[in-house]
């Protein structure tokens, strides 16, 4: 990989529609504005997605405008009992009609259906509340709710603005990882209380994709002997040349990593073996970890000219990171591993 490129503050878009300077930041310091994108509409996606866990259960929570549809997602995840529970609402032609915040830092995110259901991800002033709805998600009668507010704890965050191939077409991405979690989800009578020991992710994304995407992404908010650890690893899609978008995060700082491979072992017919042991290494020997799968979320959504086939695999991490010189060795920490494919 070619040197990673720290941002500057600025418009995210030149004039053309193209980045204005592709790499990563520790903020927003990009400024993204949806008028200045020269592609079709149709093309244009945005997201806020927040991940909520501990060891025993997660809660995912999902508004996207994705141009020609848009949709609406909440998962839960029960690891003891190797369940889930995932509704995910769709509906078409949005177009920018749901009007997700430009910036992650100020503005609500609000969507409902009538009585179907209804996301607020609201900013109470350095907290975010997370208030949704959702009838009948468990089965008749067994509506959903959530209250959970999150509160950052590190200052820091992972953002990078990638570009494609394709003129015109690019990521802005933000994760905001070890959000301290209090509050509840609740399906029907039953409660999955976040609080001490639990954390948060949120996805930010905005930007105008390519078709035919596949990437990979792993994900963890935990504690571990008095400290807050977590991170952000992927890659597979647009020219990361300038960039990756890997980043550690150890109690209040955080630390740029170069190139990280997940390697997913193989079945005997060549296949991905999902739920066997993943490895997670890097060329320049700052990560060295093991994941162990303990239930993997597969869902496949094939409608026509659009697929979005996906595997976030959950379970628990363990290795080190070489941390300014310094190991930093860790055991059995929470978190997901996923592998994505989609034409959108």
């Amino acid at each position: 990989m070619g040197e990673q490129h720290l941002m500057g503050a600025g418009p995210l878009l030149n004039e053309n529609g193209d980045l204005a300077e592709p790499g990563y930041a520790f903020s927003l310091v990009k400024t993204y504005d949806r008028s200045a994108i020269r592609l079709s509409k149709w093309r244009i996606k945005e997201w806020d997605y927040y991940y909520v866990g501990n060891k025993d259960y997660g809660c995912a929570l999902t508004v996207a405008d994705n141009g020609y549809m848009w949709l609406c997602s909440i998962s839960i995840l029960d690891f003891k009992n190797k369940k889930e529970i995932t509704k995910s609402p769709m509906g078409w032609f949005p177009f920018g009609k749901l009007k997700l915040p430009r910036d992650s830092r100020i503005g609500n995110t609000a969507f409902c259906k009538g009585d179907k259901f209804s996301f607020e991800f609201r900013h109470e002033g350095k907290k975010r509340r997370l208030l949704v709805y959702m009838k009948d998600f468990g089965g008749k009668g067994k509506d959903f709710r959530s209250d959970i507010t999150l509160e950052e704890t590190v200052g820091k965050s992972m953002v990078i603005a990638t570009p494609f191939r394709k003129k015109g077409h690019f990521y802005y991405n933000q994760k905001i990882n070890n959000m301290a979690a209090n509050g509840y989800a609740k399906v029907g009578e039953e409660t999955y209380g976040f609080h001490s020991g639990s954390y948060g992710v949120l996805d930010w994304g905005r930007g105008t994709w390519t078709y035919r995407n596949t990437w990979l992404w792993s994900s963890c908010s935990s504690e571990y002997a008095g400290h807050t650890i977590g991170w952000n690893l992927g890659y597979g899609f647009g020219d990361t040349s300038k960039a990756s978008e890997n980043m550690v995060f150890l109690d209040d700082k955080a630390y740029k990593l170069d190139e990280v491979k997940m390697d997913i072992p193989l079945d005997k017919f060549g296949h991905d073996d999902f739920m066997s042991p993943w490895k997670f290494r890097s060329p320049s020997h700052d990560i060295d970890m093991t994941f162990t799968p303990i239930y993997d979320r597969h869902a496949d959504t094939n409608v026509g000219i659009i697929r979005s086939n996906q595997h976030q695999v959950f379970g628990r991490f363990s290795g080190h990171f070489l941390l300014d010189g310094k190991s930093f060795y860790f055991e059995d920490l929470p978190g997901f591993a996923e592998k994505v494919f989609n034409k959108w």
